[in-house]
């Protein structure tokens, strides 16, 4: 009994830590603000807004670059919500990466569309990579190559099934050049349909904010922890140059997350914000989707080292799951200690989900579960890149001596 004794204070410590931590990071957490009055109406116009360059020179071109690969069902809407921005100097590239369905055609019919209507003035390049060179994963690759093509002073690497708002690039824009922002990542919103993978989602971003604490990303005296988003990561031309662009990690699943912290570490200045009324993403279309999908390449967020995913299961089930049996199972002053910790987990869990999604806070009801769920990943996770020797990303194999050698 003294190990539960020992678990029971722990756990609480823990969470009055994670909850401390958590208020604190409340100044920390930032929204994407809209661009003063006025600002967009006149970027739609093609006219140069004085708030959003100051120094009376011309808007800075902004590139954005999608990585499509068997995105037909998507790809068509998310370019037109980008050709529908009203900021003035935008282009658009596009990368069709070795899809064997209807994607390069969708692009090429829309990149044809485009040229056809008077009020579209933004350029669509399409680029079709056809064959994959060694040491890089497709994305990152894909995404190189459309920044080998881009002219922009400004670079938005984005997914293709990402929903703009009109405004974004202009608020986004306006955003960094007043704060003097190197890079700026957005939190999208997330459309998710049904209770149980908002549940699911919920949790996982529970967990993998007090893993990164992605509020670090906005404190300037720190060089350590920083952090991307696949959805919206805006660079500065000089910035992504001067973290060694996607050759330096090219063959990193966690592309995104790992481009923010080697920001971080070139000692950028790097935000992070929530941009829940500016973009909406649907990350999974089911449960079973979320499962098949995490459990590709969530060994790779423990940089493949065994005991580390280990520690993450064993500290799931002690400090997250067990609390919820011990008020049960466990008699004498521990049950009272493990009941006093759910309400404080609970708390820290509302605050983070609240401040990451547009949820309600109902999805806490099977917190327990999804506790389960996510472990179960985990192992499932290492379990099959430890049988493959690797892991398969779209469509590729790649063994895992080289993803080892990458994490380096």
């Amino acid at each position: 009994m003294l190990i539960i004794k020992l678990l029971a204070i722990i756990t609480l410590i823990y969470w009055i830590v994670m909850l401390m931590d958590t208020i604190r990071a409340r100044k920390s957490m930032l929204h994407l603000p809209h661009a003063p009055e006025g600002i967009a109406s006149m970027s739609a116009a093609g006219k140069k807004p004085e708030g959003l360059a100051a120094d009376k020179q011309e808007l800075p071109l902004v590139s954005v670059i999608i990585a499509a690969k068997e995105e037909e069902a998507s790809i068509t809407e998310t370019v037109k919500h980008l050709l529908n921005q009203t900021y003035p100097r935008l282009e658009i590239i596009a990368v069709n990466d070795r899809s064997q369905d209807g994607t390069g055609r969708k692009l090429e019919e829309l990149r044809k569309w485009s040229e056809g209507r008077r009020h579209i003035a933004v350029p669509l390049t399409v680029i079709h990579v056809t064959s994959l060179p060694g040491g890089w994963l497709g994305k990152n690759h894909a995404l190189y190559q459309g920044y080998k093509q881009a002219r922009g002073q400004y670079i938005l690497f984005t997914d293709a099934d990402v929903l703009f708002e009109p405004n974004t690039v202009t608020d986004a824009v306006h955003f960094m050049k007043q704060h003097d922002v190197d890079h700026l990542a957005l939190a999208p919103d997330m459309a998710v349909s049904g209770f149980w993978l908002r549940a699911f989602v919920a949790y996982f971003f529970f967990t993998l904010s007090l893993y990164v604490r992605p509020w670090r990303a906005n404190v300037d005296t720190q060089h350590k922890h920083g952090m991307g988003v696949g959805a919206f990561n805006m660079l500065t031309r000089r910035a992504y140059e001067q973290i060694g662009t996607h050759k330096a990690f090219a063959l990193r699943p966690d592309d995104d997350l790992v481009l923010g912290m080697r920001v971080k570490q070139a000692q950028l200045r790097q935000r992070l914000a929530s941009g829940k009324d500016h973009i909406a993403v649907e990350w999974y279309t089911s449960l079973k989707e979320a499962v098949r999908g995490l459990e590709k390449n969530l060994f790779s967020g423990f940089h493949y080292r065994i005991g580390l995913a280990a520690a993450a299961v064993a500290g799931q089930l002690a400090l997250f799951l067990f609390p919820f049996i011990a008020v049960f199972a466990v008699g004498g002053w521990p049950r009272w200690i493990y009941a006093l910790s759910i309400p404080v987990m609970l708390f820290v869990y509302f605050r983070l989900v609240r401040s990451l999604t547009s949820f309600s806070g109902r999805e806490a009801s099977a917190f327990p579960l999804t506790v389960c769920l996510l472990s179960y990943i985990v192992v499932r996770s290492v379990w099959l890149t430890l049988r493959q020797d690797g892991i398969y990303w779209r469509g590729t194999f790649y063994s895992l001596d080289e993803l080892r050698k990458m994490q380096r």
